[in-house]
């Protein structure tokens, strides 16, 4: 077996790489990463030690002063980063915690910036088993990938395929000083169980088996890719990335389990995490197989999806909330943010609503409270504004959300859609336009 060494991490880097983060908490695992990156020329001056403070141990700012006078006799940059890791409702301690680290790591990168985890072959063993016991499918089993994309850069566990025995070998050759845990060796937490009572025993009977596990992970890996690649292929054929939905009737002749995985990536493009197979089968029970228009309603990690005219939705809970109270629009204000995140912002344009108009009168934001009438330009009769959102397609729950604009207590506008015959005009630079949309897609 090769002594570890330096190459190992070589062997990963990019070919243009800005700043190497270093996840450091002063343990035997960061600590052996952290000396074998010292040790390389091409990484001098770029590498960033990062001690995340969960704030769950009383040792936890002494452990951060450790590292700050091991990053400095090691001539490198540090960082020390505190999070709130506390778990909330149904939450585990250990994702809480992961999450929070995860979570700060990630704001620190920029492109062509990497973080590097001391993560090694026993930590891939256990995680891939601890998906097992959840039920996880094959992304879940093939554990942790050695390379992924993370925020603007890139992660990287180069240690992964590297054994604890020899990680412990390389520390005591080098005689480097770590900190120890104590929580560690508390099987309160389901990865300490099965590291201290569980993996000792199937050891005894299995001695490589962090090896043959690991290749195991490899295998659901590759199985995991592929699956990824058709799915991404198949995808743009249903979803609509204007508006984030699935197309239900323009799905494929394809199996039921290619339509959940069809359904997993859609979600996951929506920001959600992997479902449940009970929830996915939910899904497609009463909205993929359901009427054409339904009211059923599945909540998912704080986002509903629901379905109008063959198309799925997914909306996040807080993108639902209906104003109930009138805002008036100062005149200075090109734009305003409402209660439920979306952003209205006055353009202007050579048509749609007389800026004379807008800069005589007291403009108020009003919700829709029902039996609302609007005349268009170029149409015959007043319209009930339930008909217009039939004609346009616009689905039940935003008509319900989309703001209403009144000039002098009159409605003069339904945000980013109509503007009323009485305020509309056409002429260059004498009009405004009003745009009504999330923040991030503006």
């Amino acid at each position: 077996m090769p002594d570890l060494n330096s190459q190992i991490i070589a062997s990963l880097l990019p070919g243009s790489c800005r700043k190497v983060f270093i996840a450091y908490s002063g343990g035997l695992d960061s600590c052996v990463l952290l000396d074998l990156c010292v040790a390389l020329p091409a990484l001098t001056g770029k590498i960033v030690a990062v001690y995340v403070d969960h704030g769950l141990q009383t040792a936890s700012a002494e452990w951060g002063e450790h590292c700050r006078r091991r990053a400095e006799c090691l001539g490198v940059d540090f960082q020390l980063l505190q999070v709130d890791a506390h778990a909330s409702g149904g939450e585990s301690p250990e994702a809480a915690a992961r999450d929070a680290r995860y979570r700060v790591l990630r704001q620190l990168l920029d492109t062509d910036d990497i973080v590097l985890l001391a993560q090694h072959r026993e930590d891939q063993m256990e995680t891939l088993l601890l998906q097992l016991f959840r039920g996880a499918g094959v992304s879940g089993l093939a554990g942790m990938p050695m390379i992924s994309v993370f925020g603007k850069g890139q992660m990287v566990r180069p240690l992964l395929d590297v054994a604890k025995v020899e990680i412990q070998r390389y520390a005591q050759t080098r005689g480097l000083q770590w900190v120890e845990d104590p929580s560690n060796q508390s099987s309160d937490f389901d990865r300490n169980y099965l590291r201290n009572e569980i993996l000792p025993l199937l050891k005894q009977r299995w001695p490589s088996l962090d090896k043959t596990v690991a290749r195991s992970a490899k295998l659901c890996g590759d199985a995991a890719q592929m699956i990824e690649s058709w799915a991404e292929h198949t995808l743009p054929t249903v979803f609509d990335p204007t508006d984030g939905s699935f197309n239900v009737a323009g799905l494929p002749v394809i199996t039921s389990t290619q339509l959940n995985c069809l359904l997993r990536q859609w979600l996951g493009r929506m920001g959600l995490k992997p479902p449940s197979q009970a929830v996915l089968q939910t899904l497609v029970d009463q909205l993929v197989g359901g009427r054409v228009d339904t009211a059923a309603q599945i909540y998912i990690q704080g986002s509903v999806v629901r379905k109008y005219r063959q198309k799925l939705y997914c909306i996040s809970e807080k993108r639902l909330q209906k104003e109930t109270r009138s805002k008036q629009w100062m005149q200075e204000q090109e734009r305003i943010v409402l209660n439920n995140s979306y952003v209205l912002t006055r353009n202007s344009a050579s048509a749609g609503l007389s800026k004379n108009l807008w800069n005589t009168a007291k403009v108020t934001i009003e919700p829709r409270r029902g039996g609302e009438k609007l005349k268009l330009p170029g149409r015959v009769g007043h319209h009930c504004l339930k008909k217009l959102y039939q004609e346009a397609g616009v689905p039940p729950w935003e008509r319900d959300i989309r703001p209403l604009i009144y000039l002098d207590d009159r409605l003069a506008t339904v945000a980013g859609l109509w503007v009323a015959e009485w305020a509309w005009l056409d002429a260059m630079d004498a009009c405004y336009q009003l745009d009504w949309r999330l923040p991030e897609t503006m």
